[in-house]
């Protein structure tokens, strides 16, 4: 596991803390996850927000979200706005269906999402002017849509904007000992081995970087939900021998569970030194620290909401037994143990990005697992009373190019290129209403025709979902304020 801190040290409304007594504090803390037997890899993942903080304060009644990223850019015209009135050479190979609500239709390669279309709502008009993917990757995980002056493709930058995990991280408040954020099952990494800029905490501070769950091995050409759907965009016949599995959260070498145990113990004498020497200092940071590092190895739940691949066989089955699976799995319970915002990455960097062989690829290996997952998803936060507390987006970097190409000498078939203009945005829970759809494109789904949407509006809806005032400012090491909201939650959804 990749252990990232998620430090929340201000909003808007927190109490300023001094920085000779956070040294303080974290020089003791770090000592204390030091005598758990867990290394400073976890002591980061496991930062909390103060407890201290915004005491006082009003605060609105936070509740979860779901973002499920398609890195590579799903093509709306093979999903959710299809053409088929268009010229062949623009609505591609697949035909619509019927959904459950009258006059909407999505791709026939969708059918159990078309069953459940009650439960969902589109927004068919999300635009942005890049067609590079590592910009198109900032602008939709940043909610941000001009790149910021010192941005650089192949790597990222402390002078990124915050990705939108890294705001939720720092702006809602969490409800157990577990980090309020987590991005699973992978960071991502492009197929030559350069990190994806905008996922990362950016000009917050890397000490803000959302929780990192990796459970999924790195691959440089095979993509898609593996072991039943991995595929080679090219075919270049690559073995993939990855195996999914829930990181491994032990006690180091020779630290026995009666240690362990005694070590908790112990804790007690470190807390009193560090009353001692920090006692005009916030406290229940301390506390927060210790019992996360618990929580880790003794809650089972904690256990079960990250190993999915141990869950009965049902659930999997119905979840389906790969990796988009038991991504979406692990996203619904770690919801359900008190985290606020789960970013799943259905499939490895630029797994959508389907510039040819695109229409074996979505009918065989990328739409048929993202189906089902997403609709077991749907169903049981829907079963559960959940799905009203839980918004879930689905969206890429970008949508496909409205005219189809081919590339024929790296593919066998034709496919899409990359298209900022518009996509289709998938939206559920949190209160929003079934079958409705906001915005359209053109005839040939090219450009929005109305009510264009901009990422900024998407990234507030996510926080609206999640409680965060529309005022609320994250400070940064010196304590500048700085806004959180862009734009305005899109209207209509709710």
């Amino acid at each position: 596991m990749t252990h990232c801190m998620s430090h929340p040290q201000s909003l808007s409304m927190s109490n300023p803390v001094h920085p000779r007594a956070v040294s303080r504090r974290t020089a003791v803390q770090a000592g204390a996850v030091g005598l758990l037997g867990l290394g400073m890899n976890h002591l980061q993942a496991l930062q909390s927000a103060d407890a201290a903080e915004g005491e006082g304060q009003p605060r609105q009644s936070a509740k979860s979200c779901i973002y499920i990223f398609l890195s590579g850019g799903l093509a709306q015209h093979e999903s959710f706005d299809m053409k088929p009135q268009a010229p062949d050479t623009i609505r591609g190979e697949f035909s619509p269906i019927a959904t459950s609500t009258p006059g909407l239709s999505i791709c026939e390669h969708l059918p159990m999402l078309a069953a459940r279309s009650h439960l969902w709502a589109l927004c068919r008009s999300l635009t942005h002017s890049s067609n590079e993917h590592s910009a198109g990757h900032h602008i939709m995980l940043t909610g941000r849509s001009l790149l910021p002056p010192q941005f650089n493709a192949v790597k990222p930058l402390s002078t990124d904007w915050p990705s939108i995990a890294a705001i939720a991280g720092v702006a809602t408040v969490p409800r157990n000992n577990l980090p309020p954020v987590a991005v699973l099952p992978e960071r991502l990494v492009h197929s030559s081995g350069r990190v994806i800029p905008g996922q990362f905490a950016g000009e917050m501070g890397s000490r803000r970087d959302p929780w990192f769950i990796e459970a999924s091995p790195f691959h440089s050409t095979s993509y898609g939900a593996y072991p039943e759907y991995a595929f080679d965009h090219q075919h270049r016949n690559k073995p993939d021998n990855r195996v999914f599995q829930a990181p491994n959260i032990s006690l180091s070498h020779g630290v026995t569970r009666d240690v362990f145990r005694h070590r908790v113990d112990l804790l007690d004498q470190l807390e009193h030194q560090r009353q001692m020497l920090d006692r005009h200092a916030h406290v229940e940071q301390f506390d927060l620290y210790r019992q996360g590092a618990i929580s880790l190895l003794n809650d089972p739940t904690v256990r079960d909401a990250i190993d999915v691949t141990e869950a009965d066989d049902r659930t999997q089955e119905r979840y389906g037994k790969n990796s988009f699976g038991w991504s979406l799995l692990m996203a619904r319970r770690l919801i359900e143990t008190g985290v606020n915002l789960v970013q799943v990455n259905l499939g490895s960097d630029e797994t959508w990005d389907t510039h040819g062989n695109a229409f074996p690829h979505l009918k065989d290996k990328l739409l048929p697992p993202t189906d089902r997952a997403v609709s077991a998803l749907l169903d049981d936060l829907h079963e559960s009373g959940q799905l009203d507390d839980t918004l879930i987006v689905m969206a890429g970097e970008f949508g496909r190019t409205p005219k189809i190409s081919h590339l024929k000498e790296h593919y066998a078939l034709p496919g899409r290129d990359h298209w900022g203009a518009v996509q289709s945005v998938f939206f559920a829970g949190g209160g929003v209403r079934g079958g409705n759809v906001i915005g359209a494109s053109d005839a040939q789904g090219g450009y929005p025709e109305d009510d264009p949407q901009t990422p900024e509006n998407f990234a507030a809806t996510i926080y609206q979902a999640l409680g965060i005032p529309a005022n609320a400012v994250w400070h940064d090491a010196v304590n500048r304020p700085h806004q959180i909201y862009y734009g305005n939650p899109i209207l209509g959804l709710i």
